[in-house]
């Protein structure tokens, strides 16, 4: 331990000592930075991936075990007779895509509507929207499970879909991009067109929120795909679990096994990964676009 920290303090002074010397030498400091940072965030990822090929005496051996196993294939079969991996995989597609679809549309209409149009009461109905983001989402979870109780949508994937699908951070989000993205001149020459309010919005508009509507959607997927609480309160049957439920079903007191269970969330994050790796472009764009106003 001490002879890595002694490895890192040098390796911070030399890079502190190029930084000084020459303008290239702090460009390549600053890369070497950014490389490490990068690193350290995906180690968790490597481990994990590290660990579904191993046994759970592997993984419990000290010093840790920092390749790559021959115990896949038994945790695939353990996994196989423990879980029903592919039924909670398809769960989690119905619950993740239908409430992240729902929200785009939703958040979109009311946050172009909160940006382009003039009603009696706007100013005040946006301060409130933004006040409720204030309260802690477990404030309001004895309310919302009576009120799904009420509804009789216990083991129904409505309560995990319905609910959130207007959410005050996705209106805002599109109302703000609207704001510095969306021009207004555009809309009126459609509607000296003859277009209809609902034609300009999804002819026009639309089009114009793709990069919002990649990083809102990336947000709520993951989000709603690592989603554990409600679906812990509203899923009673087996059949209905989602993965992370699945997940938590392979814990038990007689004994975990630990390499199976790596096995299935690395099973669980894989889809993540691709959706942000297909859509990061989209998702910087709208993290950036109206950041610079003109």
């Amino acid at each position: 331990m001490k002879a890595l920290l002694l490895i890192f303090a040098a390796a911070a002074v030399i890079l502190i000592v190029l930084s000084m010397v020459h303008p290239v030498g702090k460009k390549i400091s600053l890369y070497v930075i950014l490389i490490a940072i990068a690193l350290v965030m995906l180690l968790p990822f490597y481990m994990m991936f590290v660990m579904s090929t191993l046994s759970t005496s592997e993984i419990y051996s000290f010093p840790p075990l920092i390749w790559f196993g021959q115990n896949l294939v038994e945790n695939f079969k353990n996994m196989v007779e423990a879980v029903n991996l592919p039924r909670a995989f398809l769960n989690s597609c119905i619950v993740t895509f239908s409430y992240t679809i729902l929200v785009l549309f939703f958040c979109s209409i009311g946050g172009y509507a909160f940006s382009v149009y003039d009603f009696p009461g706007k100013n005040q109905l946006f301060a409130i929207l933004l006040g409720t983001m204030m309260i802690p989402a477990t404030a309001g979870i004895i309310p919302w499970f009576i009120m799904m109780s009420k509804f009789g949508w216990v083991n129904n994937f409505k309560a995990l879909i319905i609910p959130g699908c207007a959410n005050a951070f996705g209106i805002f989000w599109m109302r703000q991009y609207c704001q510095n993205n969306v021009p207004r001149a555009l809309m009126e020459a459609a509607r000296i067109d003859g277009c209809s309010e609902w034609t300009i919005f999804f002819r026009v508009i639309a089009p114009i929120l793709t990069p919002a509507y990649a990083s809102l959607g990336i947000m709520n997927f993951v989000n709603q795909w690592n989603e554990f609480t409600q679906s812990l309160l509203i899923l009673r049957k087996q059949r209905l679990f989602t993965l992370p439920l699945l997940l938590r079903s392979m814990v038990s007191d007689r004994g975990t096994d630990y390499g199976a269970m790596m096995l299935a969330s690395t099973c669980a994050v894989l889809p993540l990964l691709i959706c942000f790796l297909c859509a990061s472009k989209f998702f910087m764009d709208g993290l950036t676009a109206g950041a610079v106003k003109e």
